[in-house]
C-alpha cells in the first residue's frame, strides 16, 4: 500500500472519528476546563458537571497538568489548537487557577489576556486559594491570608475553613454535592467580595469560581 493511500484512509477515519464525536453532544457549547492538578478543583467540578446533567462529550475537565498558573495556560492554549486542527475547536477554555505563593500567576493572567481567538479563554482565578470559594459556602470574609508560621496563604486559609470543616483536605471527594444547598450565598457572597476587591484595589480575598458556576448552570438554556 503506498503512502499516498495511507494517508486518504487515516483522513477518512478522522473525518468519521469527528463525526461520531458530534453526534454524541448536545446542542451546547463545548468547553474545556483545565485545572492546576488532579485533586479538589476537578473533583468538584466534576461533581457539578454531573448534578447539572451537562454532557460529558460537551464539557471536559482536565487535571493533568502541572500544578503552576502558567502551566495551566499553556497546557489549555495547546489543548485549544490541537482539537481546532481536527476541526473541532472548543467554544470556551478557562483555566482555574490559584494564586497562592505562585510565581508565575501575573503572568498567567497575562498570557489569558492575550490569548487569541479573543472571548474564548477565561481566568478562573482565586486568591488565596480554591479553598477561599469553599469557605463563602458558611461566612462571608474579606480576610487577607498570608504566608506565616511557615505556611502558605493557601495553608492558613485551610486552617480557618477547618473551623467549619474539621476534616477537611486537599482532593476531598464530595464537597459540591455536600454543600450544594449554600450554593446561591456563596455566589452571592463571591460577588460581593470581588465588587469589594475592586474598589479597594486589591485582589486579595476574591474568586472567579461564581462565574463559571454560573455559566454551566445557564449552558443548557
Amino acid at each position: 500500500m503506498g503512502s499516498e493511500d495511507r494517508f486518504h484512509k487515516r483522513k477518512a477515519k478522522s473525518k468519521r472519528d469527528l463525526a461520531r464525536k458530534r453526534a454524541r453532544r448536545a446542542p451546547y457549547d463545548r468547553v474545556l476546563i483545565v485545572c492546576e492538578g488532579s485533586k479538589t478543583e476537578p473533583k468538584y467540578l466534576g461533581e457539578l458537571i454531573a448534578c447539572l446533567k451537562l454532557n460529558s462529550a460537551n464539557v471536559e475537565v482536565d487535571g493533568s497538568c502541572d500544578s503552576s498558573p502558567i502551566s495551566v495556560v499553556k497546557y489549555a492554549k495547546q489543548k485549544y489548537l490541537e482539537d481546532k486542527r481536527t476541526g473541532d475547536a472548543f467554544d470556551q477554555v478557562f483555566c482555574v487557577f490559584d494564586k497562592d505563593s505562585h510565581a508565575s500567576y501575573e503572568q498567567a493572567l497575562s498570557e489569558i489576556s492575550n490569548a487569541k481567538p479573543k472571548n474564548v479563554f477565561h481566568a478562573i482565578n482565586s486568591v488565596p486559594c480554591f479553598e477561599y470559594w469553599i469557605l463563602l459556602h458558611f461566612k462571608f470574609t474579606t480576610k487577607q491570608w498570608e504566608s506565616s508560621g511557615g505556611k502558605s496563604p493557601c495553608e492558613n486559609l485551610i486552617k480557618d475553613l477547618k473551623e467549619y470543616l474539621p476534616n477537611y483536605f486537599k482532593g476531598e471527594p464530595g464537597l459540591y454535592r455536600k454543600f450544594m444547598d449554600k450554593m446561591e450565598p456563596a455566589i452571592t457572597y463571591s460577588k460581593k467580595a470581588l465588587l469589594q476587591a475592586k474598589e479597594g484595589q486589591t485582589d486579595h480575598p476574591t474568586t472567579k469560581i461564581h462565574a463559571l458556576v454560573e455559566y454551566l448552570q445557564k449552558l443548557k438554556s
